[in-house]
């Protein structure tokens, strides 16, 4: 039977009608069972979603419901830290740039990228939460858009606490220590937090330095010849130095009121605000962070202040010599963050590390080696793998071999933990600020890149910001402004007390963990008691959905050094 031309036109044009009409009307039903990095997939690198739903198949719609990619699923696992069972989508093969969402059915994830560069403004907005913190600073229009605000806490008449008292200075008298950032949901500063944070920023910039060399992130020192990172970091360590007792080189463990402010601005408290303590983890801290600092600042060509942080570092590292052992007491009048340590070992390493490779001298080498431990996950307390990283990324790297085959053997046990965990993460157990440890995992693993590159490194890292950005079991993107479903309502004082419904972009929040259930009252917000589900996006929960400075610095690391990596493809 012969076919008529005509006829085969009109059915030709009804086909196109139809798929046109599919087109227009894709309206996918979001389902929160398919997990997916919410911002998205670099075009070269492995691309992969968790699936709760029980399911052998799937595919991949463009932002017109074209079906773009066909796939099967891995067996399903089970996870006892989460309480589901999940399986992996693999979509490497995918490479188009494009938007697009993975579906079962009907049923589809939030809407992800494939692209190049996707976390150059991840990278941005992360370290630009820094300026945001800052303490005895107008946040201008021009350089904060709708998060500008008035100046708080101008810190130029702090007063010493009976527990920072010393004949020089005693108890009420008064000091000026402003500047630095905000610590973390509070107004207070804390230098073993600001220690670690700075550090982990300025090794950023070591590592990554042509990433942060082309970064402009609008604030005041922009473009005055030093890197925004740099600046940025210029910013706090100036008001460490002010937190130095010049008389002995001891440096006060803090800097706040003797309670919380509430959730007002910080132009609107007025608690009279004290230093306290002095303490043997912060000044080690601090001898670290500064003496690192100090290397940085030489090869930017700020001479004589490399030559004041020297010599602040080193008299630091005497008063604690002197002073081994005196942990910090929070006294029965304080009630902000006590930061309590009672080892060490890990801060003497890292300070006498980092010593080592300013000054050259032996003194210093006898005591971090005598101080080793092998490298961890890094906290705000447990420091030994920043002067691991700093040793072993240094032109001294070669008097330091075992310290290096330590490091590595580290990095293969975590993606050997990988390997068995059904969310294609390093972690197995979910402490207070979990998001931090992913963070600070993906860290280590670029600096393990640095060192040796190997796509195992770049995979396994890269599989940290998937988790971070939505990927887990709680379909949430820990990062404000980043992605379909972010944290609202941090619980941060600026943040809550602005009047703005957008939360400042760039936030991290603490993360999933069953250290405290009650922080909220239970009527009010339901927990569940499955570790790494166990978060809400409430004001009141602190311990899941605070903001912390140390805890931004990872992902400034992560974030950067996956930028980076694809700018050097």
């Amino acid at each position: 039977m012969k076919t008529n031309p005509l006829s085969l036109l009109v059915i030709g044009m009804l086909w196109v009608q139809s798929c046109s009409q599919t087109v227009q009307n894709f309206q996918p039903q979001t389902t929160e069972g398919i997990l997916v990095n919410q911002v998205g997939y670099p075009t070269l690198a492995s691309k992969k979603a968790l699936i709760k739903p029980d399911t052998k198949s799937f595919v991949v719609r463009d932002s017109t419901g074209t079906i773009v990619f066909e796939g099967t699923t891995s067996a399903r696992r089970y996870w006892e830290l989460s309480g589901d069972t999940v399986s992996v989508a693999d979509f490497s093969e995918l490479t188009q740039p494009g938007k697009y969402r993975l579906c079962i059915g009907e049923e589809c994830s939030y809407p992800f990228r494939v692209g190049d560069q996707l976390y150059q403004e991840l990278a941005d907005a992360a370290l630009k939460s820094y300026y945001y913190a800052r303490c005895s600073s107008p946040i201008k229009e021009q350089y904060g858009g709708q998060w500008n605000r008035r100046s708080g806490h101008p810190d130029t008449a702090v007063m010493i606490h009976a527990s920072a008292a010393s004949v020089s200075r005693p108890e009420g008298s008064i000091l000026s220590s402003s500047g630095g950032w905000y610590d973390a949901g509070d107004y207070g500063k804390y230098i073993v937090n600001s220690s670690i944070t700075t550090w982990t920023i300025l090794q950023s910039l070591v590592l990554n330095e042509g990433f942060h060399h082309q970064q402009l992130l609008n604030i005041p020192e922009s473009n005055n010849g030093l890197p925004d990172v740099l600046d940025e970091a210029l910013i706090n360590l100036s008001w460490m130095m002010s937190m130095q007792d010049p008389n002995d080189g001891g440096v006060y463990h803090k800097l706040t009121t003797k309670g919380f402010d509430d959730f007002i601005m910080p132009d609107e408290t007025g608690k009279q605000r004290y230093v306290v303590q002095k303490s043997t983890s912060a000044t080690l801290d601090y001898a670290a962070t500064i003496a690192t600092a100090a290397r940085i600042a030489n090869t930017y060509g700020l001479e004589d202040l490399a030559a004041n942080m020297q010599l602040s570092a080193v008299a630091a590292w005497d008063w604690a010599q002197a002073n081994p052992e005196t942990f910090y007491i929070q006294p029965d009048d304080i009630s902000t963050g006590a930061y309590p340590d009672t080892s060490y070992v890990d801060e003497q390493f890292w300070a006498a590390s980092e010593l080592y490779l300013l000054t050259g001298e032996d003194p210093y080498k006898k005591v971090l080696l005598s101080n080793y431990q092998l490298p961890v996950t890094p906290k705000w307390d447990v420091v030994q793998a920043l002067g691991v990283i700093s040793l072993i990324t240094s032109d001294r790297s070669n008097e330091f071999g075992s310290i290096t085959t330590d490091f590595f053997a580290y990095i293969d046990h975590m993606l050997e933990k990988e390997q068995s965990s059904p969310y294609l993460i390093s972690m197995n157990e979910y402490a207070w600020g979990s998001n931090s440890d992913v963070a600070n995992d993906g860290m280590l693993k670029l600096v393990a890149n640095y060192l040796q590159p190997n796509e195992k490194y770049r995979s396994s890292a890269l599989n940290d910001l998937h988790y971070i950005l939505g990927r887990n079991t709680t379909a949430y993107s820990f990062v404000t402004g980043f992605g379909s479903k972010t944290p609202l309502v941090p619980h941060n004082r600026i943040i809550a007390a602005d009047g703005i419904d957008e939360p400042i972009p760039g936030y991290i929040v603490g993360g999933p963990n069953t250290i405290v259930l009650n922080d909220c009252a239970p009527e009010i917000v339901e927990r569940s008691e499955y570790p790494a589900a166990s978060y809400t996006d409430s004001q009141c929960s602190y311990s899941t959905n605070e903001t912390a400075i140390n805890w931004n610095a990872p992902l400034v690391f992560l974030a950067s050094g996956l930028n980076m990596l694809e700018m050097n493809r």
